[in-house]
């Protein structure tokens, strides 16, 4: 009789302990711990590419250049108190960019090393006809960085996070910045 209330017990334990979970749609915001998250990401890029790409700064550069401008995303860093994946953020960043078909991307210097290995490798290996040819790069006309900065204030259980991202675009060419935004983010949680 012990035993099987034992038994018994163990079982009402593993059962009460297990953990449901739930597909959701990824559109859907969810924000759990109050920290910075996908839709956090999504949002500030969507936001800040709407507004970089309704400046003077590119019909300019259309107009002198009977061109898309090609821009690459450098370094956006993380100065928060909380650890956020910055390259998740660049790759919103790039595809609201690609996906407004008013600029062109290039990769950044990484992923430019990753390709041009490749490119070596298919001069050795490929055939002729099927080889990426050599100085087919496209140059980036202008770089955008950044800082993904955050202050907190907190009181008992309450706590509100204020994170603010500035971006700048700048002309490789000559250094002059020709945009700057920025987005602010303010979070309430209370425990």
């Amino acid at each position: 009789m012990k035993r099987l209330t034992i038994i018994l017990t163990a079982l009402v334990l593993i059962t009460s302990c297990s953990r449901t979970v739930t597909r959701v749609s990824p559109d859907q915001q969810i924000d759990l711990s109050g920290r910075w998250n996908d839709t956090d990401s999504k949002l500030v890029a969507e936001e800040m590419i709407r507004d970089v790409l309704n400046r003077p700064w590119i019909s300019d550069f259309n107009r002198a250049n009977d061109d898309r401008p090609v821009v690459i995303v450098g370094s956006i860093a993380n100065k928060s108190a909380e650890h956020i994946e910055s390259e998740t953020f660049i790759k919103d960043i790039e595809r609201e960019f690609i996906n407004s078909g008013l600029v062109r991307v290039v990769e950044n210097s990484v992923f430019r090393e990753k390709l041009r290995e490749e490119r070596a490798q298919q001069g050795e290996f490929a055939s002729v006809e099927t080889q990426a040819k050599w100085g087919k790069e496209l140059g980036a006309d202008f770089m955008m960085f950044g800082v993904i900065t955050s202050v907190s204030d907190s009181y008992k259980k309450e706590k509100v996070v204020n994170y603010k991202v500035n971006l700048e675009l700048a002309s490789i060419e000559n250094s002059e910045k020709v945009w700057i935004g920025d987005k602010e983010i303010k979070k309430y949680i209370k425990n």
